[in-house]
């Protein structure tokens, strides 16, 4: 299984003899982690949601639901069912991240989904009332790890929390050793999509509350206004009209009144299919 299963097993140990470092794998230690000072400073950040469901571009990203989760990256833990065997055939997320680091002065970042509707691991322990965690330990958290240990981004965007609590997505575990061992442990922020409704909005390294969550008031805590120009879908929908789409004015008056009240401004888009893919 390679050095990834040996960074999952040694975390297990980590957690049986109490010893993680500067962070500990609860809350109240991992929210301690002061902000790292880029994200406070960018202000603006680019989201792009393509994937499969980009191919139909019909209705919205939700068309996917009806698959199990499938990888850009060539991942050991989705064999078959990843861009390098399908498709492609590519490395998506690694072409990506060469592109933006060599040709542009941007941060890198990645979204994750914790969470496969139709995977028989996720179904069977919420069948077990998540009581078994066999999807995250072979599944979620190995994926986690091995993205990091791969592409090194300096955002992990978290999502598809919302059905089990953080205890079984093993959450803080995943974060502790982020913060404390991984190649991006000094300048990697995380949002607030870890498990349940008891974490969001309230722990990670900025806040994303809701979708298109702009609270017009300054807030204690660094937050995220993450928004998409496509008022109805996040990936590309080949159906929408001019009218559903912000105008440059909504757009605007967005930037303006997130950054003024202390968030960051995550400006959504959904590409077509490239159109020379082959090369």
């Amino acid at each position: 299984m390679g050095t990834l299963t040996f960074g999952v097993l040694s975390l297990l140990l980590l957690v049986s003899t109490g010893v993680f470092g500067q962070y500990t794998p609860d809350w109240e230690s991992l929210d301690s982690r002061p902000l790292p000072e880029w994200y406070d400073q960018a202000k603006i950040g680019i989201f792009l949601h393509w994937g499969l469901y980009s191919v139909p571009s019909f209705g919205s990203e939700w068309f996917w639901s009806n698959w199990e989760g499938f990888t850009m990256w060539p991942s050991k833990y989705s064999f078959s069912w990843n861009a390098m065997d399908l498709g492609p055939k590519r490395d998506l997320l690694g072409d990506l991240a060469s592109a933006i680091r060599n040709k542009t002065s941007l941060r890198f970042g990645l979204y994750h989904s914790l969470y496969e509707w139709f995977n028989p691991l996720y179904i069977n322990d919420k069948a077990n009332n998540y009581q078994t965690s066999d999807f995250v330990n072979f599944k979620t958290l190995p994926e986690l790890y091995e993205v990091t240990e791969l592409y090194e981004p300096d955002v992990i965007w978290s999502d598809g929390e919302w059905e089990a609590d953080d205890w079984y997505w093993n959450s803080t575990v995943f974060l502790a050793w982020l913060f404390n061992e991984s190649p991006v442990k000094d300048t990697v922020v995380v949002n607030d999509r870890w498990g349940g409704n008891d974490i969001l909005c309230q722990h990670g390294s900025f806040y994303t509350c809701t979708d298109r969550y702009n609270p017009g008031v300054l807030q204690p805590h660094k937050w995220e206004n993450c928004m998409t120009l496509d008022k109805n879908s996040w990936g590309f929908d080949r159906t929408a009209t001019l009218s559903e789409y912000l105008t440059i004015e909504e757009l605007l008056e967005t930037l303006i009144t997130t950054i003024s009240c202390g968030g960051n401004l995550l400006v959504n888009t959904g590409p077509t299919l490239a159109r020379r893919m082959e090369e």
